[in-house]
């Protein structure tokens, strides 16, 4: 037994076969490693950049449809103000409610005329030719219905 005690270990494994840190090998080191495989870093930046695109596209369209609605509502304003100006250089012979129904006509002289009566509902023959049905709004300005 003191034999087998002062005997020299001699390990079976060749040393140009083991590796000392064989956790930062680049490769697999043994049958049941996870499979290894290396980034095509270029196809990996191509598809980046082209998800980066497509999100900014994304993103650039609806701020476009936002400012064309900010668009789109600033003109409404703005016919909303100039039919407001000729409103009130326009002859009346009442005091408008808000919220009610009134109709903008133009005589022969180019003056304007704001009406209780509808286009329909003058007869056979409207002395004035027709502008717009407006509403008297609570800004006191004036919403166009026709």
């Amino acid at each position: 037994m003191k034999e087998e005690k002062n005997k020299e270990f001699i390990n079976p494994i060749d040393k140009d076969k083991v590796a000392e840190t064989p956790g930062l090998l680049p490769y697999a080191h043994t049958v049941g490693s996870a499979v290894i495989k290396p980034l095509d870093k270029g196809r990996v930046k191509g598809l980046s950049v082209a998800a980066m695109y497509e999100q900014s596209e994304q993103q650039l369209d609806q701020i476009k449809k936002q400012v064309e609605l900010l668009m789109l509502q600033a003109q409404e304003i703005h016919d909303r103000v100039a039919i407001s100006e000729n409103i009130y250089q326009a002859e009346m012979s009442f005091k408008p409610l808000i919220g009610h129904t009134y109709h903008l006509y133009q005589n022969k002289k180019n003056k304007f005329v704001l009406s209780m009566i509808g286009p329909n509902e003058w007869g056979k023959s409207c002395p004035y030719s027709f502008e717009a049905s407006v509403q008297l709004l609570s800004d006191h300005t004036w919403k166009i219905l026709e």
